[in-house]
């Protein structure tokens, strides 16, 4: 299984618009940040995990040419708002998979309602497959798919495990109950915000005692704000086996 890290920045992306912020003005490629997402391929399939505003420029520069689904964590607009960029996609393999809670496809079906429109519907649209996420195990590929549920902030929302490897943004509160589906993860990923508590995601302090809790063999953050430094000041803080994601980084499980 290869994943690529689409994108690692919070929802303002790095450099934020305007922003004089060191780390904003930064020249180090790693300090700039895309609206978080990850690429994971495996065997002849190609998924992503949510689709923000960055998206066309995260296919592009990743050089994606098929894709077989989108598995959304939730409805928040840095994660969903590259949906309609599907089209070259769509144009060429048809109808897209797309999987969510239901609330967060009532979401879609709001803000792209041209996209589930089935009378009249725009020649130019892509269209997509509906499939919720109930909490229980589904099927992507061949691969089996473990929903994590949390809460950012109030709000539901969904991480996933595929196999040995575990992808967790927007959280800031994780039962026990789902921790122990996390149990013998080669590679972990999970939101550090910044130094500062933050009310609807974990800041560092609370990502490194959550990766402590699940004990995976190596461990990426991501969902990063400006506010947590430069990446390579902030890596030379980090444990051995815990790694600041940045765009573009591959890794292989």
């Amino acid at each position: 299984m290869k994943v690529t890290f689409l994108g690692t920045g919070t929802s303002q992306g790095i450099p934020i618009i305007g922003s004089t912020h060191p780390v904003c003005l930064s020249d180090n490629p790693k300090d700039k940040r895309l609206r978080v997402s990850v690429l994971i391929e495996w065997d002849n399939y190609t998924y992503v995990v949510d689709c923000g505003p960055d998206f066309r420029q995260q296919m592009l520069r990743a050089n994606c040419a098929k894709l077989d689904g989108i598995i959304f964590t939730h409805e928040h607009a840095d994660h969903i708002m590259g949906l309609d960029d599907i089209r070259p996609f769509f144009f060429k393999q048809g109808a897209i998979d797309i999987y969510a809670h239901k609330r967060v496809i009532k979401a879609l079906e709001r803000t792209f309602a041209y996209i589930f429109e089935t009378e009249n519907k725009y020649p130019g649209a892509p269209s997509v497959n509906e499939n919720y996420i109930d909490g229980k195990p589904f099927i992507v590929g061949d691969l089996q798919i473990v929903p994590i549920e949390g809460l950012h902030n109030k709000l539901q929302v969904y991480g996933y495990r595929f196999d040995k490897f575990a992808y967790l943004t927007d959280m800031k509160t994780v039962a026990d109950s789902e921790i122990k589906k996390l149990k013998n993860l080669e590679v972990l990923v999970i939101n550090a915000l910044r130094e500062e508590p933050h009310e609807s995601h974990f800041n560092l302090e609370e990502a490194l005692d959550f990766i402590d809790k699940v004990k995976p063999k190596s461990a990426y953050l991501t969902h990063i704000s400006h506010l947590l430094g430069f990446h390579d000041d902030v890596q030379q803080k980090l444990p051995e086996n815990v790694y600041l994601a940045y765009d573009n980084l591959q890794i292989t499980i």
